[in-house]
């Protein structure tokens, strides 16, 4: 009976009808329950980190795909801004040799035409000289003579004709 007055068997008995209670109760269906619950929501939330997981590699590959695509187009864009600027060099090389060409033929035009006209100019100034030359000898010779044989010639030649 010494059992009977000891708290620790009171509190030990206390508690294994306390256990018997719950078991009675079915709290042990509600806690495996609660458990199993728990459970469910953390292997959804792992499904769905998993799913999320599997978008974000999908969208990285996707996005490794158009970084590829964007690389290659730049080049692209990059070889034929280079093939365009050559090939605007070499028109315009062309063109400024076109050019060239054209201005040094119009400056032999304009020589040879500045050329002949000084030639002109100088055959004038030759005949303008032999002319003046001829009446100053012509001018000398009636000065001189009173009659000049040539003169008097070709008056009597018109003398002759004109009968």
């Amino acid at each position: 009976m010494e059992l009977l007055m000891d708290a620790h068997f009171w509190v030990g008995l206390a508690f294994i009808v306390f256990l018997a209670v719950l078991v009675v109760a079915g709290v042990h269906r509600f806690a495996w329950k609660a458990l199993g619950d728990a459970g469910d929501k953390v292997r959804a939330q792992l499904a769905e980190a998993e799913g999320l997981r599997a978008e974000a590699q999908a969208l990285l590959e996707q996005i490794k795909v158009q970084k590829a695509q964007s690389e290659k187009l730049a080049a692209e864009l990059l070889a034929n801004a280079k093939d365009e600027a050559e090939r605007l060099r070499v028109e315009a090389q062309a063109k400024l040799a076109e050019q060239i060409e054209r201005r040094g033929q119009l400056a032999e035009r304009r020589i040879a035409t500045a050329e002949a006209q000084a030639a002109a100019e100088v055959k004038a100034a030759a005949a303008d000289l032999a002319t003046e030359m001829a009446e100053d000898v012509l001018k000398t010779r009636i000065v001189g003579a009173k009659s000049d044989p040539l003169i008097d010639q070709a008056i009597g030649q018109l003398s002759s004709k004109l009968q």
